[in-house]
């Protein structure tokens, strides 16, 4: 364990240049006595680092000194290739550049780990979308991932889902998240959308579908994310009040214990964590929908394995569709 934060230190030294004993700390999860401690374990095996007092002090690598990646062990060699995926990095235009980088790491590792590195990317493939999903067609991803990277305004003509559906937006690109297949834009818009003097610039912004743009230009204006914006923080938070939006709708139902699996994952979530078992052995429980239509299509896939007990114009309608079914397939 000293070992591995020994070398952490070292690597975030090398990659962020001057930090206090704070700042390590906190990156490293431990106490500022620890770090104390390590910087001296470096000292005395003769590494390179110093550091100064006072307001604007932190410790510092001497300048030019580099860590080697020998310093990696088997697990962390293996990740890394494990990590690639080229298809993402292909349609942001790096496919190459992932490849050539792949290959200098490789070369520059040991024989051994390098060995266990080609072992584990011959073994394991990772394939991020789902099953029957058609690939998106994304191809003004990489302008986007250029104006992202270079903090530039786009300009772009975007397709939505309610009307008007085409409409022309002034963004500031933030920041690109691959989910499930699909590329999304996180973005500001500006500047007729944005917010007021007096309201959290971060409230205003927005996904946008990177397959839904169907014009864009790169202008020539740059532009300073918002302080404190946090990509990954942004998309978890997106992603809760997605679902919250999405499931506004709840049914009670009974559902045969061995059945559950057979729900979708957030109603099988919440019937697991908040259900009870009845006399009758079955789990009772109220779960979320996202409409009469979805749930209609869900209850009725379970058969005579679940029961929706309300709400009534639900069960109503279930009892109506089971019947019309039935005449259907009556000989």
């Amino acid at each position: 364990m000293k070992s591995s934060r020994l070398l952490s230190i070292l690597l975030l030294l090398q990659t962020r240049g001057r930090m206090t004993a704070a700042q390590l700390a906190a990156e490293l999860e431990v106490s500022a006595r620890t770090v104390y401690r390590d910087v001296e374990s470096l000292h005395t095996a003769g590494i390179p680092l110093y550091g100064d007092a006072g307001h604007r002090g932190g410790y510092q690598l001497l300048d030019g000194y580099r860590t080697r990646l020998t310093g990696l062990n088997a697990g962390e060699a293996e990740a890394l290739f494990l990590a690639g995926v080229p298809g993402p990095a292909a349609e942001l235009g790096l496919g190459g550049a992932l490849a050539t980088a792949q290959l200098k790491l490789s070369a520059a590792l040991p024989a051994e780990l390098r060995a266990q590195a080609d072992r584990m990317r011959s073994r394991f493939h990772l394939d991020a979308p789902g099953w029957f999903a058609a690939d998106d067609e994304v191809p003004l991803l990489p302008q986007v991932a250029d104006a992202v990277w270079h903090s530039r305004v786009l300009d772009v003509r975007y397709r939505r889902w309610k009307a008007p559906t085409d409409v022309d937006r002034r963004l500031e690109p933030y920041g690109l998240v691959l989910k499930a297949g699909r590329w999304y834009a996180v973005a500001r818009p500006v500047p007729a959308d944005a917010a007021p003097a007096d309201q959290d610039p971060l409230s205003e912004v927005r996904t946008y579908r990177v397959d839904q743009i169907l014009e864009l230009s790169v202008s020539g204006e740059l532009f300073e994310p918002a302080a404190g914006f946090d990509l990954a923080g942004y998309w978890q938070a997106h992603q809760a009040d997605f679902h919250r939006r999405l499931h506004r709708h709840q049914a009670e139902i009974r559902l045969a214990p061995e059945a559950l699996h057979r729900l979708t994952g957030v109603a099988a979530r919440a019937l697991a964590e908040t259900g009870t078992t009845g006399p009758d052995g079955r789990l009772h429980g109220v779960v979320p929908v996202e409409s009469a239509d979805q749930a209609l299509g869900m209850f009725l896939g379970l058969g005579t394995d679940v029961e929706v007990v309300g709400p009534p114009e639900l069960r109503a309608r279930l009892a109506e569709t089971a019947r019309a079914v039935a005449a259907t397939h009556t000989p």
